[in-house]
């Protein structure tokens, strides 16, 4: 009779050493991930998919720094030309409204309204002396603007234009000014034209004269203007104009790099517009480029 149970007893006891074993290697298993959550050992699952992809692309949007060197600016608004008729409405009006938000942003700004030739070339002479290695630099001009042998010509107010010639003669080329700003070390140049008018003089031309060129411009150069190249666009009813109007709601919209600002600029009054009036951009910067210097920022970021 031992014999014959002798086996099931066996059996009994093996079964009960499994359980009791198994138990034993859960319990520990457990402890050992607690222990290892506490050392922080679990590595977390690994995202993957379209999910994983956006957040990589949000984590490598470039956020610019605010501007190391000085920031300068060079704003004229030209309005009261004696030989084009009637003085137009936005130039100044454009000019005043954008240097007063350039300053708050911490630009070191020399406002120029209605500059005869000699007196814009005093005004540059100036500016100049205040560029810096390294300084971001702001031009903004607003008035006339005439296209002569492919080149963009300011026109002071003082101006008596009957051809091309006189465009060269009385006008004043943005890109010279430019090329001599990069010599002196400049870092990144922004220039803003809003003065895609029509010739008031283009009948006076043997040949037609529309809209402005395109600017030759250094490297680490961004441009914008009012209209493309040989396209031209009316004033418009406001006090100011519709690519003031929005470049300035841009550079308010505190953290845009200058290329963001521009580009936005061109989308809102091509959208505002109805595609009547598209702005044009073009650039050459290497680099991110903030239009808030270090203590505005700093300001900023204390405010909030």
């Amino acid at each position: 009779m031992w014999k014959a149970i002798l086996p099931a007893c066996v059996a009994l006891v093996t079964l009960g050493l499994s359980l009791v074993s198994g138990e034993v290697m859960k319990r520990d298993g457990e402890q050992k991930q607690v222990l290892a959550l506490a050392q922080g050992e679990v590595t977390a699952p690994k995202i993957t998919g379209s999910t994983a992809r956006t957040e990589k692309l949000v984590a490598q949007q470039p956020v610019p720094a605010p501007a190391s060197g000085p920031l300068v600016a060079l704003v004229i608004g030209n309005a009261a030309y004696p030989d084009a008729g009637l003085p137009l409405a936005q130039p100044v009006n454009n000019a005043r409204t954008l240097a007063a938000v350039l300053k708050d942003t911490g630009f070191d700004v020399t406002l120029g309204e209605d500059l005869g030739k000699q007196a814009m070339e005093q005004t540059f002479e100036a500016f100049k002396a205040k560029v810096q290695p390294g300084a971001t630099v702001l031009i903004f001009f607003s008035g006339y603007g005439i296209q002569a042998g492919r080149q963009t010509y300011m026109v002071p107010v003082n101006a008596h234009i009957w051809s091309e010639g006189d465009v060269k003669r009385a006008g004043v080329s943005l890109e010279p000014l430019l090329a001599e700003i990069e010599t002196r070390g400049a870092g990144a140049k922004l220039v803003v034209l809003d003065a895609s008018r029509r010739n008031p003089f283009e009948r006076r031309f043997r040949s037609l004269s529309t809209g402005l060129a395109a600017i030759q411009a250094p490297d680490d150069t961004l441009v914008i203007s009012a209209a493309a190249p040989g396209k031209v666009i009316g004033d418009g009813e406001g006090d100011t104009s519709p690519l003031v109007d929005e470049l300035i709601e841009q550079i308010r919209a505190a953290g845009h790099s200058a290329e963001t600002v521009f580009s936005q600029t061109r989308l809102a009054v091509s959208r505002a517009s109805h595609r009547e009036q598209v702005p044009w951009v073009s650039s050459s910067l290497a680099q991110d480029v903030a239009l808030t210097g270090s203590d505005q920022a700093r300001t900023q970021h204390s405010a909030r």
